[in-house]
């Protein structure tokens, strides 16, 4: 089934087809959404947390991941990623850690990404630009740490909705600041340059401190009437969910 999908995206992107063709792939995707609209509308307030699936557990952002998630879940928020190991699996590790909702949303690829142990709920997306919407549809805030052009593409992404209005503002915060030092610097030429404008920048924070992230998430929250922080939430079964068979 997995070649299948990848196979038919290859196609789509070829150019021109037959409109029937067109049409159902359009179909594929609407099914697509429903699919993620059944596996994660209830799972409340959520920060996404991005990285690298190469580091292992004993590295430091690893652990600079499961830490930071577990702080943020104990603000009551539930921790989302793309479901992977690596960064994703520390994160989602330190939701379980926290007692909060830890969830998934995984994509398909030649080499099947296998899920990571530390999920309550999770997903599985054929399609790269599904899976980011889906992302940010049910996430307050997102958490950047070092990854490869994945990471990157879904971090300018959204910063370039935000800046175009395209989505609501919202934090984002990205963390490894000796990884992401040429990045700080580009951004910085962009403000000199005026290709972007300083309040394009007042949601982004580039920090290593726990503390200073969790701190910034909190007092977005405070200001925003769609979320009510509260003690984390325990996972909650619903229609459309997948469970992780245990060993």
């Amino acid at each position: 089934m997995s070649n299948q999908f990848i196979k038919e995206e290859k196609k789509f992107m070829e150019g021109a087809r037959a409109r029937w063709k067109e049409l159902k792939y359009v179909g594929g995707v609407v099914m697509q959404f429903l699919k993620g609209f059944r596996g994660l509308h209830f799972i409340g307030p959520c920060v996404t947390v991005f990285g690298s699936a190469r580091f292992k557990e004993d590295h430091p952002y690893y652990e600079l991941a499961r830490q930071v998630s577990k702080e943020i879940g104990e603000l009551g928020f539930a921790i989302m990623t793309g479901g992977g190991p690596g960064i994703m699996e520390a994160a989602n590790r330190g939701a379980k850690e926290a007692g909060v909702l830890s969830v998934g949303c995984n994509i398909l690829l030649p080499h099947e990404q296998a899920h990571n142990p530390y999920l309550d709920r999770f997903v599985t997306m054929e399609y790269f630009f599904v899976r980011k919407e889906l992302l940010r549809k049910y996430s307050f805030a997102f958490v950047v740490l070092p990854g490869g052009f994945g990471t990157l593409d879904e971090f300018f992404e959204t910063l370039t909705l935000i800046q175009t209005g395209k989505i609501k503002r919202f934090p984002i915060v990205v963390m490894g600041v000796g990884f992401h030092k040429e990045i700080i610097a580009h951004v910085q030429r962009m403000m000199e340059e005026k290709t972007i404008s300083p309040e394009d920048m007042d949601l982004l924070l580039f920090t290593d401190s726990v503390d200073e992230v969790v701190e910034h998430i909190r007092k977005h929250a405070k200001g925003s009437p769609s979320i009510k922080l509260e003690p984390p939430r325990k996972a909650v079964w619903l229609l459309g969910e997948k469970k992780l068979k245990r060993a």
